[in-house]
């Protein structure tokens, strides 16, 4: 599987691209419908929406609309999902938001902004907060060390490499 990241919107969303047999997948098509369009050659299977917040959706609707491809998120998800040659895994992580969702394929965990490289999503926001985002974490840090770290911005990291980090930010939530 070869993934792609395009950095999209004013908030540098990263736009992931899963390329897998000939087929694709967008996670998070957060702004920039040219830009992201330019990757796609009707090889489109599905878009997978990792939370509703603007900056994770802003180039849905143009994608949808010529495309027609089914669109996977919080309210219409099951427990795994298989799409032409892709096999997720969902993991519902509330904290940042009610709906956010993470998608793991293999040890490749595409998780909004649930977890940053040394930090995680806010939790201040609507219907974010810290209860739910413990959990989550909790329940995220029951993974292996080896799970890549796909983020909804900035640099993708590991579960090794934010252990520590999240051990002692469920200290003060």
């Amino acid at each position: 599987m070869k993934i792609e990241c395009i950095k999209v919107g004013d908030f540098q969303t990263n736009c992931y691209i899963l390329n897998k047999n000939g087929k694709k997948i967008i996670i998070d098509p957060g702004a920039e419908f040219l830009k992201i369009d330019q990757y796609i050659n009707n090889d489109l299977v599905a878009i997978l929406i990792t939370h509703n917040h603007f900056d994770h959706v802003g180039a849905l609707e143009s994608l949808k609309e010529k495309y027609h491809v089914p669109v996977y998120k919080y309210d219409n998800l099951k427990d795994y999902l298989e799409i032409a040659d892709f096999k997720f895994k969902t993991i519902h992580n509330p904290g940042h938001t009610i709906d956010l969702v993470g998608y793991l394929i293999d040890n490749h965990l595409f998780g909004g902004d649930f977890i940053f490289k040394n930090t995680i999503g806010r939790t201040d926001l609507p219907t974010g907060n810290n209860k739910d985002m413990k959990k989550s974490i909790e329940n995220i840090l029951k993974y292996p060390d080896d799970l890549i770290i796909y983020p909804g911005h900035d640099d993708i990291t590991t579960l090794k490499d934010e252990r520590i980090n999240l051990e002692n930010i469920l200290k003060y939530l």
